[in-house]
């Protein structure tokens, strides 16, 4: 078994543990959503409000190692796999770093979430960068328009903007952490501007090479 597949096996071991270590001692509604302000603004019973991360994960997990398996461009996986596997690492530690919040908030010791989901989706978007600069084409994976899935050359174009583009939301999230309650418009904003640029790139990326025929 690779090395990184038991990180992602571990991580989630270490979530279950965690959860069961802390369960005793947490009151019996735990926060389940903060609003832009950082502020608690929703609970869940505790058996939900602990459960439900865990549960999550192994979902996850469990359906993004069959993705590459029923993808009819599976064997295009391989060429960038291991950075695949990175980001279910990546999304273990991520809902980690959650799950943590969550139990440390409940429990009394209130950190902000303004002040931490920046740096983890920030990370996040940085990560996802490097992996479109090397994703290959497939069903599950990257900037998936129809111009991209029709043309090897736009998919690569596209996911070299994307890289790039998503390694600059993810400082500009990064930045979040100084902007108190607006926070999530550093890491929104970016986001769909991202997305809204890549769609329209690659489909004029489409209609040159098709007049270029």
């Amino acid at each position: 078994m690779k090395l990184i597949r038991i990180a992602i096996i571990a991580g989630l071991l270490i979530t279950f543990i965690i959860t069961l270590v802390a369960y005793p001692s947490v009151p019996d509604r735990v926060v389940s959503h903060w609003n832009a302000a950082g502020e608690a603004d929703g609970f869940m019973p505790k058996l939900w409000g602990l459960g439900l991360i865990p549960i999550i994960m192994t979902g996850f997990i469990a359906l993004l190692f069959v993705l590459p398996r029923i993808d009819p461009y599976k064997k295009n996986y391989e060429k960038f796999g291991n950075y695949y596997e990175g980001l279910i690492l990546l999304f273990v530690f991520f809902m980690l770093a959650i799950q943590v919040q969550i139990i440390l908030w409940s429990s009394g010791y209130q950190i902000s979430p303004n002040l931490t989901f920046p740096f983890l989706i920030g990370t996040l978007f940085i990560y996802i960068g490097f992996l479109l600069g090397r994703a290959e084409q497939n069903w599950f994976v990257g900037i998936r328009t129809p111009w991209t899935l029709s043309s090897k050359t736009v998919w690569k174009k596209t996911h070299e903007l994307g890289g790039t583009l998503f390694k600059i939301a993810g400082v500009i999230a990064f930045a979040g952490v100084l902007a108190g309650k607006y926070a999530i418009w550093f890491i929104l904003v970016p986001v769909l501007a991202v997305g809204v640029v890549t769609v329209v790139y690659s489909y004029f990326e489409y209609q040159k090479e098709v007049k270029g025929q």
